[in-house]
């Protein structure tokens, strides 16, 4: 068998994609937490400046391995299982398809924490909202469980 026929396992797709995205999410996660409050309507000193850089990390720890798992699973299963997945001359199509169904799939747990997180990087509820679990507290508080998927269509779009 060569090597190129070698495909991963549900289970290592889990897995790579888990460590994949949260090794991502936390190597870029200080950058991100800058262009937040840059764009926050607060301004930038407000929501925080350059203090507490890594606020919001929690939501992003939590959901990152389980959004990346999610995507990267639901795109191997789509894959060989698509009804395009027997045609070679429909492959690009077919990889097309399973990766937005991934994506899809993965932003059922990604939007949620994006919420906290951007809620706790902005200081949005001020005291109230110090860390991840607290600002997910003042979200469903404020916004009841739809206020964890503000932003789920417009996100599934860009995506």
């Amino acid at each position: 068998m060569a090597s190129e026929d070698v495909k991963p396992t549900f289970f290592e797709s889990l897995a790579a994609g888990g460590a994949a995205g949260t090794a991502v999410d936390l190597l870029f996660f200080p950058i991100d937490t800058v262009k937040t409050r840059l764009q926050s309507p607060q301004g930038f000193l407000r929501a925080g400046g350059l203090n507490g850089i890594y606020k919001g990390i929690g939501s992003v720890v939590v959901g990152s391995a389980p959004g990346a798992a999610l995507f990267f699973s639901t795109y191997e299963t789509m894959k060989k299982h698509a009804p395009l997945s027997e045609s070679n001359s429909f492959a690009p199509l077919n990889h097309m398809i399973s990766a937005s169904v991934g994506e899809v799939a993965a932003c059922l747990v990604r939007v949620p924490t994006e919420v906290i997180k951007t809620r706790t990087q902005t200081m949005t509820y001020g005291a109230l909202g110090k860390s991840s679990f607290d600002a997910a507290k003042q979200v469903l508080l404020n916004d009841g469980w739809s206020g964890f998927y503000r932003g789920f269509r417009i996100t599934i779009m860009r995506e």
